[in-house]
């Protein structure tokens, strides 16, 4: 079964055009992964630091423009929460790059067959 040459360059075009978004998505997640684990390990530090203070420590907690006295337990209970958040999305995002990796590296291989098989026919 021979494809006609005007198929095979829109499939070419097709397959080329996801290879080309599922590159742009995978930059982006990785700009995201990057930025959840900086904030993570923020709240990481920040934590490991609150827990070296004396419970009765005067803490404040930034909201807006101003800062609120709150307990050093409901902080760290608070930055433990973010930080497991943070982790479930560092870890969703990770499948994410991965499901694209294997759109992209499939996409590519999709590609050179159908170069390969075009070369052929000409």
């Amino acid at each position: 079964m021979s494809i006609s040459n005007e198929a095979l360059q829109k499939l070419l075009r097709e397959v080329e055009s996801q290879a080309i978004a599922a590159q742009q998505q995978i930059s982006l997640v990785r700009t995201q992964v990057a930025s959840k684990q900086r904030e993570m390990r923020l709240a990481q530090l920040t934590r490991g630091e609150i827990s070296s203070l004396p419970p009765d420590t005067a803490v404040y907690e930034g909201v807006g423009k101003m800062f609120v006295a709150v307990p050093v337990s409901s902080l760290q209970e608070k930055l433990g929460a973010q930080i497991k958040d943070m982790e479930t999305e560092v870890d969703a995002l990770g499948k994410r790059l991965h499901y694209l990796e294997t759109t992209a590296k499939n996409s590519q291989e999709h590609i050179e067959k159908m170069l390969k098989g075009g070369g052929g026919q000409s």
